[in-house]
């Protein structure tokens, strides 16, 4: 008698392959170079705003990267109840920069901002399972503008890299910026093209290193102070002092901790659409769980908010890498560069517009993935069209016009400021304004709608012959010539 039992093998997920370690860490460092522009940028305002030495800011950098890379592999290798095990890469979160440096300058300091974090992530955590429960809320017509609104809201970023990233520098927006950024975005477009897979994948990597060797070769990079300062050092817990907690530092914070919670909810689903995989409510919790729970360490080691990097959805899209384990090794090199400020050092080196011109066909492939996600959507005789229409525009008012909500309240501008979190507002309570609170919807809802059930007479098709056809407002026959179109008027005298 046979005991044994057939097991049957548990479906594999796309993002659960693993790829050779060698391509493992080359498509990881590529992660990296695609996000690091993103993580040093809140460091370097905030640090300024407290009145920080470059010494102590290139600590805070050090730690921001540290962080992010512990953060990065929490949310990628995951644990029980933390970890969305999706390609997602964790960094500090630009969305609280300014109401940071708004603390800073308030009075409190540096510390009042890590205590404002630490009590924020905490009270963020508690509130999670409230946001993991709404993806119910998020149909294709809702996911697929937030996904086409965080390509587009990352376009501004990817052209002020072209042009060289600091606006008070003398050659920003000069012939040799731009032209650098689109020598870069010309390498990914041709090597997108080479038919070798493994290439076409490093295409962003490949034309990032191609860009710098162009640069060098015009005296466009400077490696010079790769050398300067220390090669290894270990973030010092609590460098600048121990946090304090000031309730209205806090409040502020909390806010930010909202939209922070809206945007990685929305990148879970989006990574997740891109990868073709399952995103359930449990899913998103665990990811919103390791967010928080990243957010609330940071501050013991100097590091701020942390949540998921739009810009590398984009990345995962465009090479069609899904595993997340080559995240993982991304996160891998974070925490090395965090530990190795030389090494960070090196990659800082990078010419801004080389990542300008390999972020826009980054942003643009996440617009892209939306605009696909959108096809999806079933417009006729419902009101899904006049949903995409005001999300997107909406979401496009803080980039066309980032002044729009200076005269607003502070914690209204905190949340509208951003395209993603405005669009994702709006989508979601649009779709349960018209298709879950149907009460009061008429069957033709308005001209806005796409396309309406209409209706011909089995006496009014007998009249056709094959080959007929209706263009430029009149009635053709199958042979080229007009039929007379007689008026319901007429015909009644």
């Amino acid at each position: 008698m046979n005991t044994k039992k057939k097991v049957r093998p548990a479906a594999a997920r796309p993002e659960d392959q693993k790829l050779p370690i060698g391509s493992t860490f080359a498509y990881g460092f590529q992660h990296v170079l695609t996000m690091y522009g993103g993580i040093i940028a809140p460091p370097l305002i905030i640090g300024a705003a407290a009145g920080m030495s470059s010494q102590d800011i290139g600590l805070l950098i050090a730690a921001c990267l540290f962080v992010g890379g512990l953060a990065t592999i929490l949310q990628t290798v995951g644990i029980r109840f933390f970890g969305s095990q999706l390609p997602l890469v964790q960094g500090v979160s630009f969305a609280g920069v300014s109401t940071m440096v708004a603390i800073v300058h308030g009075g409190g300091g540096i510390q009042a901002v890590f205590g404002s974090v630490i009590a924020a992530s905490l009270i963020g955590l508690l509130i999670t399972p409230l946001f993991s429960k709404i993806i119910r809320f998020f149909p294709p017509v809702v996911t697929g503008t937030v996904i086409t609104t965080i390509g587009l809201t990352l376009m501004p970023v990817a052209a002020n890299w072209a042009m060289g990233g600091n606006s008070k520098a003398p050659n920003y927006g000069s012939v040799a910026n731009i032209g650098l950024a689109a020598a870069t975005m010309a390498i990914v477009l041709l090597l997108s093209k080479v038919g070798s897979a493994a290439i076409s994948r490093l295409s962003i990597l490949l034309a990032m290193v191609l860009g710098t060797v162009i640069a060098v070769a015009f005296g466009m990079a400077d490696f010079s102070k790769v050398g300067q300062g220390e090669i290894v050092a270990f973030p010092t817990p609590f460098a600048f002092g121990a946090p304090t907690f000031e309730i209205a530092a806090i409040v502020s914070m909390l806010i930010v901790i909202l939209v922070t919670l809206t945007e990685t909810s929305a990148d879970i689903i989006a990574v997740g659409e891109i990868v073709g995989t399952k995103v359930d409510s449990k899913r998103i919790g665990d990811g919103l769980r390791a967010d928080m729970l990243s957010s609330a360490i940071s501050p013991l080691f100097n590091s701020f908010t942390q949540s998921a990097f739009a810009q590398n959805v984009g990345l995962v899209a465009i090479t069609g890498v899904k595993s997340r384990f080559v995240v993982s090794a991304g996160g891998l090199i974070l925490v090395v560069l965090g530990l190795l400020p030389v090494l960070g050092r090196v990659v800082a080196a990078v010419p801004t517009p080389v990542l300008g011109g390999a972020g826009v066909v980054l942003f643009g492939t996440v617009a892209a993935s939306g605009i696909r996600t959108l096809a999806k959507v079933e417009y006729k005789n419902n009101m899904n069209l006049i949903i995409v229409a005001a999300s997107i525009g909406f979401g496009m008012i803080p980039i066309a016009a980032p002044a729009f909500y200076d005269q607003f309240p502070s914690w209204f501008g905190t949340i509208f400021h951003s395209g993603i979190s405005s669009a994702a507002v709006m989508a979601i309570l649009l779709n349960l304004l018209f298709n879950h609170l149907k009460a009061g919807n008429s069957e033709n809802q308005s001209v806005f709608v796409a396309g309406t059930g209409r209706v011909v007479r089995e006496e009014d098709l007998k009249c056709l012959a094959d080959g007929d056809r209706y263009e430029g407002g009149k009635l053709i026959d199958c042979d080229g010539n007009e039929v007379p179109v007689q008026s319901s008027t007429t015909s009644e005298h």
